[in-house]
């Protein structure tokens, strides 16, 4: 199923804003002084664009948290540049996020944490939609599209007077029997 631009528009400045504030408020709560505002700017838009691109359809997990760490630590280093401007950096954490551990494990941790928050709510959108669909479907024969009007077959169909293989047979079959009772 592919998103239609209301969807991929509504998805992609939810990712935005998630993304964004995750960087912000980490950067500041890290002992950096809060981004300046043409940096904040300048990767909302970058980071609502790269979005925009991927919204298309639904994403994995392992996609979602890849794509929201590359952009955390290009907006991580974005502030750093924007609170430089030729001054030398105040605290250690403006030298970059390759010097300090500490900064690199707070900012993977917060990541995959929300990257999991992200892609909960990304499977839960589209179990939705997809569920609708079929309602939908369901009660507007009209609705559906002419591919999905033809159903697969549901398994092998087997020509009458041909020996239908042992495992086709068993396989919804439950054996209760146990072992025999002691003679009385």
């Amino acid at each position: 199923m592919r998103a239609r631009l209301p969807l991929r528009l509504t998805r992609a400045a939810v990712f935005s804003a998630v993304c964004l504030a995750l960087a912000v408020l980490g950067h500041a709560a890290a002992g950096g002084s809060w981004p300046r505002p043409w940096a904040v700017a300048v990767a909302g838009a970058a980071v609502t664009a790269t979005a925009l691109l991927l919204a298309g359809r639904e994403r994995s997990t392992v996609t979602i948290n890849t794509g929201l760490a590359a952009l955390q630590l290009s907006l991580h280093e974005l502030f750093v540049l924007g609170d430089a401007a030729g001054v030398p950096p105040p605290h250690p954490h403006a030298r970059g996020l390759g010097e300090n551990l500490g900064m690199l494990v707070a900012h993977l941790t917060a990541t995959l944490i929300t990257g999991w928050w992200l892609a909960r709510g990304e499977s839960a959108l589209w179990a939705l939609l997809r569920s609708a669909g079929r309602r939908l479907g369901a009660m507007f024969p009209l609705l559906r599209s002419p591919a999905a009007a033809v159903a697969p077959p549901r398994g092998p169909v087997y020509a009458p007077g041909t020996p239908v293989p042992a495992r086709a047979v068993l396989r919804h079959s439950v054996s209760r029997r146990g072992p025999p009772l002691p003679a009385a």
